[in-house]
């Protein structure tokens, strides 16, 4: 049975959005740390507040399990002479293994008898591991940023303030910077500062909760749920849901107080998303709904004390919320009154990028790109879109208009929420106005995506030329650094066209974007075409990957070319689907087969005349007829009648291999027999490259 161990680092404030990602780190490596040691643990818990960040583990082994090594050394036969005498072989590795010879023990190996040592050494004290261990663990923790301190040379997410270390109830002693491990935390800051010794985790979650600490971050943020539901209870109302915001707050605080505050009703005039977007953004406030489903005039506020006077402190958000909502309804009526036209004018003074010019004349390339878009993007069944192109156009006028509004300038969370609601108050069409802020879903991975077309066209436009241009002026992602977020537009535009199911040709419609771009961009666009593809490719491979496709099938189905995004993805799974059947292994050998054959062979004509054998014209009649169904198929997308098709020529093509000489001496026949393959193995790369998949 293990002991319990608990370290404590206690900080100044760290940041929220610090905690959850170094919680789950402290998490991982402590477990990959006592793999590494052989180390038996239990539970691993990771809790951290502001001002603390606590690992603990539960049954943590006392010592070390032993380590019993095998050395290999010389093969026997070297090992002894003919009289059965060690060798100076055998002398030599006992001796560097620091045994006698007659210690060296016989091991069977698939290449035969070897002679080895085996060692064991004792497992040390956890406490001396963890004694050596626990100063490179806290420095080694990752931070977005990191500080220094005082005139201490160690670099932490806050300053260090105490470290509690106990395994087994004993303190594990060591030294940080200028702060000496102990036995002690402390409660609240302000509620409750004294230091508190603890031996046990559970002694240790209780005795902070008494002391107005709630360290176990579920425990807070369900405390926090239940605080804010009896309070909009209160006041009639629901929470608006914004999980987001919940999870800020709950590592903003130690001990969760909620406070309801009111606005004035002439504020219920704004737009809801102004509204919500100004309690939320600066004062990480939370918006009401009454049961009519509107706004209430009431905010949420989530203060780290319990108050002697909660008025007073309502009255102190309130009045720092007015502030907010008097200088957005100014915002608001200011750019309500001027026209949308005015702000696309004056695009041309906002610089998108100094080597590739304005946001209007950004705009003018991907409104000409989504023009290009409407023309050549089709359904699954081959038909064109029946979209306005004068929609469109009007759309990628507008949508970055907003941009220079007074309203974004001081809340930029609001671009194309604002564009959207300006447009509805000047009568633009409803689609115009749904797509300014749909153009710009995903704005992450987790997004929703656009769920109209004019959005969905405009926003992949815009992203195209983002890629295009960046890439154009030698600004392509390197290592993880992705200042301009490409990995993420090439994500966005695979994931719209495969969920609208729109069939784009991704290389002519990359070269359209390049010829917009003429002027613009300083490397050739045949070498900018060719990255932005394959960064294009990279990104669907992931993806699918993710999906949890095999890595063969896809790579198989990409080798042989990925100009459709969407037929692409069709494929990978009409091929994963087909290589659990048993007539896969028949059809990856057929064309491995001629693969091998072809392999630098040109195309030519088959010549039916120079048949010498029937095996030849069979095969041919046979390819012919298999040509047709897979035409046929890939033109209504059945991706595994495709598979089924090509799976039936194997025979014909086994008996062609046994019964015809191809590489023949006779350069005619040669050639037409290679013809003939190369004609097959053209047919199978319609659908993928089946050399890739092992079998």
């Amino acid at each position: 049975m293990g002991r319990e161990f608990i370290l404590e680092i206690g900080t100044e404030e760290i940041p929220a959005r610090f905690i959850p990602p170094v919680l789950q780190e402290m998490a991982a490596t402590f477990a990959r740390r006592c793999e590494q040691e052989r180390l038996s643990v239990g539970e691993i818990h990771t809790w951290g507040t502001p001002r603390r960040l606590t690992l603990a583990a539960r049954d943590l082994a006392e010592t070390q399990a032993e380590l019993t090594q095998e050395i290999l050394g010389p093969p026997k036969a070297v090992a002894f002479d003919a009289q059965g005498q060690p060798t100076a072989a055998a002398q030599g590795f006992a001796k560097a293994q620091g045994v006698a010879v007659s210690d060296l023990v016989e091991v069977e190996t698939p290449r035969g008898l070897y002679l080895a040592v085996r060692k064991t050494t004792a497992g040390r004290p956890t406490r001396e591991l963890l004694q050596e261990y626990l100063p490179e663990f806290i420095l080694g923790l990752s931070f977005p940023k990191s500080m220094r301190w005082g005139s201490e040379t160690i670099s932490f997410a806050r300053p260090i303030h105490w470290i509690l270390a106990r395994f087994a109830g004993e303190v594990i002693p060591f030294t940080l910077g200028d702060v000496t491990s102990g036995g002690v935390t402390y409660g609240h800051r302000f509620m409750s500062p004294q230091a508190r010794e603890v031996r046990t985790i559970d002694e240790y979650l209780e005795t902070l909760r008494q002391g107005y600490v709630i360290v176990d971050p579920a425990a807070r943020r369900a405390f926090l749920e239940e605080e804010m539901a009896k309070a909009a209870a209160r006041v009639g109302g629901t929470l608006v849901p914004n999980p987001g915001l919940v999870e800020e707050n709950t590592f903003l605080v130690e001990y969760p107080s909620v406070v309801v505050g009111s606005f004035e009703e002439k504020y219920l005039a704004l737009p809801e998303e102004v509204l919500i977007t100004c309690m939320r953004e600066h004062q990480r406030y939370f918006s009401l709904r009454g049961p009519d489903g509107r706004l209430l005039p009431h905010f949420m506020a989530v203060n780290n004390t319990l108050t002697r006077n909660p008025e007073v402190v309502r009255q102190g958000h309130e009045r720092v919320l007015r502030a907010r909502l008097s200088d957005a309804m100014y915002f608001y009526q200011v750019d309500s009154k001027v026209p949308l036209q005015t702000w696309v004018e004056q695009l041309r003074g906002v610089v998108f990028h100094s080597l590739l010019g304005t946001s209007y004349e950004k705009m003018e390339r991907f409104r000409e790109l989504a023009d290009y878009l409407v023309k050549n993007l089709t359904r699954d069944d081959g038909g064109a879109l029946s979209l306005d192109p004068g929609v469109v156009r009007r759309a990628a006028t507008l949508c970055k208009a907003d941009i220079v509004s007074e309203m974004v300038g001081e809340f930029p969370s609001l671009q194309g929420v604002m564009g959207t609601v300006y447009a509805r108050n000047a009568g633009e069409p409803p689609e115009v106005a749904e797509a300014i802020f749909s153009h710009y879903l995903p704005r992450h991975a987790d997004d929703d995506l656009p769920g109209d077309l004019v959005g969905a066209i405009i926003g992949m436009a815009d992203r195209l030329d983002t890629l295009c241009g960046m890439f154009g002026v030698g600004l392509s992602p390197t290592g993880a650094a992705d200042p301009y977020g490409l990995r993420r537009h090439a994500l966005a535009i695979i994931r719209i066209l495969r969920h609208h199911r729109l069939h784009l040709d991704l290389p002519e419609a990359v070269w359209e974007a390049l010829r917009l771009l003429q002027g613009k961009i300083s490397r050739t666009p045949e070498e900018t075409a060719l990255e932005v593809l394959d960064f294009f490719q990279t990104r669907l491979t992931h993806l699918l990957l993710a999906e949890g496709y095999d890595h063969e099938t896809v790579n198989a189905v990409l080798a042989a070319g990925s100009r459709d995004v969407v037929e692409a993805a069709d494929k990978v799974q009409a091929l994963e689907e087909v290589r659990r059947s048993p007539e896969f292994p028949a059809l990856a050998v057929a064309f491995k087969r001629v693969l091998n054959i072809t392999a630098g062979a040109g195309a030519g004509e088959v010549d039916p005349l120079l048949f010498e054998h029937p095996e030849e014209n069979q095969l041919f009649e046979a390819a012919q007829l298999m040509e047709i169904e897979v035409e046929e198929a890939l033109g209504r997308r059945d991706y595994a009648a495709v598979c089924r098709s090509l799976a039936r020529l194997k025979g014909f093509v086994d008996a062609f291999f046994d019964r015809v000489l191809v590489m023949a001496e006779d350069p005619k026949l040669r050639a037409n027999r290679l013809a003939l393959l190369s004609r097959i193995g053209h047919t199978f790369l319609k659908m993928a490259d089946f050399s890739r998949i092992s079998t």
